[in-house]
């Protein structure tokens, strides 16, 4: 039941939100077992003129950046699935976005069960039933 929010420094196009969207949705089932029917995304574009990295817009350095977080059940995946999740990640960034800027991010966050839910439950809660 992950929550991935995507920040994506490009221009926008309905065909890259479709693309980045299954891709996300491939990849978070197939490496982080996550069902795809309870498993959200949000997409938001930013203006590669107002992305800034090292003190220049992404504009002026003709390249295209991104960060993603996406939240996940504490303890439900290894370290070596979550190295292989960033790794895959960036890679089908790199192929959607064309000249992607190194310092792009992507951010696996480990949330409490207790602390983390959907449709007013817990994940706890749906674990202990």
């Amino acid at each position: 039941m992950p929550i991935l929010d995507v920040k994506i420094a490009a221009r926008e196009s309905t065909d890259l939100t479709q693309a980045v969207a299954s891709s996300l949705i491939e990849l978070t089932s197939r490496i982080l077992k996550k069902k795809p029917e309870v498993t959200s995304i949000a997409i938001t574009y930013v203006d590669p003129a107002r992305w800034i990295v090292g003190g220049r817009p992404l504009s002026e350095q003709g390249k295209n950046s991104f960060y993603f977080d996406i939240k996940i059940t504490d303890e439900t995946n290894t370290k070596a699935e979550k190295a292989q999740y960033i790794r895959e990640t960036y890679a089908m960034f790199r192929r959607l976005l064309g000249e992607l800027h190194e310092v792009s991010y992507v951010y696996v966050e480990d949330v409490r069960a207790t602390a983390y839910g959907y449709g007013g439950l817990t994940q706890e809660y749906r674990y202990q039933r």
